[in-house]
Order: C-alpha cells, then sequence, then structure tokens
C-alpha cells in the first residue's frame, strides 16, 4: 500500500498532467508549487474574492489554502462561489494533506523532500 507521499506525489503529477489551475493564498505558497513543477498557479494577495472568481476560466481547480483555520474558511469561500460557477473543484490532493503535520502550502516542497 501507498504511504501518504507517494499519494500526494501522485496526486501532484496528476494536476500538473491535467494542467488544473490552483489557487493558493500566497507568493510563497505560490513559489513552492512552482518548484514541485506546478506552473498553473494563482495567488489571492488581497485581490477581492469576486476577481479571483472571475479570473477563472479552467473548469478543473484545486484550492489549496492553507490547512489553518484561516485557510479553511477562504478554501469554503472559494468552493461555495466556485462551485456556483460550474467549476469542478478537486478535493484528493487537500484531503492527503490534512493526514500530515503540514499546515502551510508554502512548506510543501520541503515537507516532500525529507
Amino acid at each position: 500500500m501507498m504511504n501518504n507521499i507517494e499519494n500526494i506525489k501522485k496526486e501532484i503529477f496528476k494536476i500538473i498532467n491535467n494542467n488544473y489551475l490552483v489557487i493558493v493564498e500566497g507568493k510563497k505558497d505560490k513559489k513552492a508549487l512552482n518548484e514541485l513543477g506546478i506552473k498553473n498557479v494563482i495567488f489571492l494577495e488581497n485581490k477581492p474574492l469576486f476577481e479571483i472568481i472571475e479570473m477563472i476560466y479552467k473548469k478543473d481547480v484545486v484550492i489549496l489554502t492553507d490547512l489553518d483555520t484561516e485557510g479553511k474558511k477562504l478554501f469554503n469561500k472559494f468552493r461555495h462561489q466556485l462551485q456556483r460557477n460550474g467549476i469542478k473543484i478537486h478535493y484528493k490532493i487537500r484531503e492527503l494533506l490534512f493526514k500530515t503535520k503540514l499546515r502551510h502550502i508554502e512548506g510543501l516542497n520541503k515537507y516532500l523532500k525529507d
């Protein structure tokens, strides 16, 4: 049976291969994902929610906000709005990350290297 890190890597591969759009909170999160090979990333940077939603043209999105309280709130806001716009949200990597000690996406590349 595959361990959680292998499953996370498998999901990252799927995100890259399918060119899913990934939404993260900040520049450091985007940089960490870029280092893992995920290039189709947008970050919030204090933009209003509606502005981000208007930028989304893809039909498949991964919301990778941090796994802390604030990140969970953002995730729920985005999920609700995007689903109303008919956009498919992919949850698998987020579910896998919750099984780890990692709580901030900016540390994901380091976590996977250790």
